[in-house]
């Protein structure tokens, strides 16, 4: 007798959500099953991986991506030489150094660059903010008006300034708007709901529901990703459906396996080896758990986590 596998059917679907235009334009999302249950039924856009571009990339003493952006000296360069590294489908703009208790570069540079940026590169295009949310609201509400037309996400509209965000970048300039929250699956619902209650489409919206390295809580995501997903799909709960964006990069250089220097940790091994495992490790996490996107870094890790997508959909 043949064997016929039983398939989990499941009521709800993830939100479809386009970035960019034309031929060169991603969707995330889309799909009706859970990560990479392809034995249940087709998974119809596969996860995708974005390139961080940072304003403050002069900084990155990593040999691979010395290297890699050698003769790079504006984001413009290095984002259009991001856009031919192996596996990228998108581009994020990191403005860390808008930072007001760091270098506290004014805005009216950073929405230059980004402009300049939007001018050389054909694929989507995702902006990062600097994490202090009286500058993120007026960088993300400038950067969404240049880049009317381009269709972008702007990362990230949180609890305490989402009307401001929502009604800039996705009410008044027409972009999408990423809502971000930390490992809690009730303050991510809760953020959906008062973005669509500000009249933002449910298209229109993705969500960063926090990450870690893996190592460093890495669990609490776990959890998280696991309890939305199984909402969204399961209970078909619509204010849980929106696409998940994971940003590795900036948690996975940042912790000590991936700073500590050779000689403070010889028996560690290549600092650079060190970085590229925790990126990979941290997104290959991410994406098994139900993230739809992921943004990284180092070429390296970039090729072999698409590969990885590729090998698994």
């Amino acid at each position: 007798m043949s064997f016929t596998p039983k398939t989990a059917p499941f009521s709800g679907k993830i939100n479809a959500v386009t970035l960019g235009t034309g031929d060169n334009a991603i969707v995330l999302g889309g799909q009706n099953v859970l990560p990479f249950y392809t034995f249940d039924a087709p998974i119809e856009n596969a996860p995708k991986v974005g390139v961080e571009i940072s304003d403050a990339a002069d900084q990155w003493d990593v040999p691979g991506l010395v290297e890699f952006y050698a003769g790079c000296t504006t984001m413009a360069e290095r984002a259009k030489k991001a856009e031919t590294m192996e596996g990228a489908d998108f581009i994020a703009l990191n403005f860390e150094s808008a930072d007001p208790n760091g270098a506290n570069r004014p805005t009216a540079d950073c929405v230059a660059d980004a402009v300049a940026v939007a001018e050389v590169v054909t694929k989507p295009i995702v902006i990062l903010g600097c994490k202090n949310m009286e500058k993120d609201g007026e960088l993300f509400s400038k950067i969404a008006e240049a880049l009317q037309g381009k269709n972008i996400l702007v990362m990230s509209a949180r609890n305490e300034d989402y009307k401001t965000v929502g009604a800039s970048v996705a009410l008044a300039s027409g972009q999408k708007v990423g809502a971000e929250t930390a490992d809690d699956i009730n303050l991510a619902k809760q953020l959906n709901i008062m973005l669509k209650q500000l009249n933002v489409p449910a298209g229109s919206i993705c969500m960063n529901i926090g990450t870690a390295a893996v190592g460093y809580g890495f669990e609490y995501v776990a959890s998280t990703l696991d309890r939305i997903r199984d909402a969204a799909m399961k209970q078909n709960d619509a204010d849980l459906q929106m696409p998940i964006v994971a940003p590795v990069s900036t948690d996975t250089w940042s912790v000590k396996e991936s700073t500590a220097s050779e000689d403070d940790e010889p028996a560690w091994g290549s600092r650079e080896e060190r970085g590229i495992h925790m990126e990979i490790s941290t997104a290959a996490a991410n994406l098994t758990g139900g993230a739809d996107a992921v943004i990284m870094r180092h070429p390296a890790a970039v090729a072999a986590i698409k590969k990885f997508i590729a090998e698994l959909v």
